[in-house]
């Protein structure tokens, strides 16, 4: 990002917003993608929605031949407005709007069961459409290690997860898509588990999927000031694929109708895809700390709070500013104390500045609250070329549901 670029980019949309690399999603699709194809021929890619569910990149892996992870009929809508057939949608989620259930399953969509309350209406819905057939999964949930209880699924050892199989596998007018799990841990370790996890029940309980899906959890590409913040490896999407996919490879390298394997990864593929540019408003010392002012917060960048610095570029609006700081922070706009987006910056920096805040794709533009400003624009750069994918909201984009009077 060079500064006549950014001072351009500025004078256009304003002193705060969104960069977008779209060439940089495709290649990670793709790298991803091929890491495991090469192992394991019959996989592919269920985009995560909710970590950043912009049209322009739903569209890209629609393009590029990946499925969509949704899990709310808000999500599902983006789908099939982006043209996503519904029988490359798959709905996951611990709550689902029945209703749009119905209609979705009647389309051709697959649903993966998450508890006894979704599956009492599927068995419902099964009756009353007894001529259609419904595409249906099962979440599954079991221990690999990571010290987390994870809420998402059936236990694999209750009754209600067995209740829920017979019900798949022996109901006339359902067809048994998958299994899926979901793990939020990304460690390395915790894959493998996973994997052989999965193919146990199958195993146990005899069952021929369409699909057997991981879920999510993945790292994706960063650079290393930010690794290095982490408490274990960042493993890339080869080491991933190492991990799992042999086991695939083995297990089915003599079926001939073998399984889809899926993951659903988010921020695996985003995270390095866009950038937040900001202003620096003011620098002032407080009690002998540094602080300076970003028309920004930590919810346009980091909403999940995780204290983590994102690698940052700082641009100077004059050559040499005489400034030198140790220890400056960098606070929000909002009315928030902790609200900061970096803390212990060291160097050169001056009111007026341009600060560009890399690695914030996941989760940004999607949790940002409408907390005492609305969101900032999102500009598509490719090829020397730009484009607005998201316009900045406006007063009327927040308050036209509120009654005034």
């Amino acid at each position: 990002m060079n500064k006549n670029t950014v001072c351009k980019l500025m004078e256009k949309y304003g002193d705060a917003f969104y960069i977008l690399d779209t060439e940089q999603f495709k290649v990670n699709f793709s790298e991803l993608k091929k890491a495991f194809t090469d192992i394991y021929s019959n996989f592919n890619i269920a985009y995560s929605y909710k970590t950043n569910y912009t049209p322009k990149l739903c569209g890209i892996v629609n393009e590029l031949g990946g499925y969509a992870e949704v899990v709310s009929d808000m999500e599902l809508e983006i789908a099939l407005k982006v043209g996503v057939e519904p029988s490359r949608i798959i709905w996951n989620g611990p709550y689902k709007n029945l209703k749009k259930v119905e209609s979705f399953l009647l389309s051709g969509g697959t649903v993966n069961i998450d508890s006894g309350y979704e599956l009492r209406y599927l068995k419902f819905i099964a009756d009353k459409y007894k001529e259609k057939v419904f595409n249906l999964g099962l979440r599954c949930n079991f221990d690999i290690n990571d010290g987390v209880i994870s809420r998402f699924g059936f236990d694999v050892s209750s009754d209600e997860f067995k209740e829920a199989l017979t019900f798949i596998k022996e109901r006339d007018n359902v067809h048994f898509a998958g299994l899926q799990c979901h793990f939020a841990t990304r460690r390395l370790e915790t894959w493998r588990p996973r994997a052989e996890k999965m193919l146990d029940l199958i195993d146990k309980y005899n069952l021929a999927p369409e699909h057997i899906d991981l879920g999510g959890g993945l790292f994706g590409k960063m650079k290393d000031s930010l690794k290095s913040q982490f408490d274990s490896a960042i493993p890339s999407y080869q080491e991933y694929a190492e991990t799992v996919a042999p086991l695939f490879a083995e297990r089915y390298s003599s079926v001939k109708n073998a399984p889809i394997l899926l993951i659903e990864p988010g921020s695996a593929l985003v995270g390095d895809c866009m950038k937040f540019v900001t202003k620096v408003i003011n620098i002032k010392t407080v009690r002998g700390k540094a602080i300076a002012t970003l028309l920004g917060s930590i919810y346009n960048i980091n909403p999940t709070l995780n204290k983590k610095n994102p690698p940052i570029q700082i641009i100077h609006r004059n050559e040499h500013p005489e400034n030198h700081f140790t220890n400056l922070d960098f606070g929000g706009y909002t009315c928030i104390e902790s609200d900061y987006l970096y803390r212990s910056f060291s160097g050169r920096i001056a009111e007026g500045d341009i600060v560009v805040f890399d690695n914030v794709g996941s989760y940004s533009v999607v949790l940002k609250p409408p907390f005492i400003l609305p969101n900032f624009p999102v500009v598509e750069l490719s090829d020397n070329t730009e484009k607005t994918v998201k316009a900045a909201e406006s007063f009327d984009d927040l308050f036209h549901t509120f009654n005034f009077g």
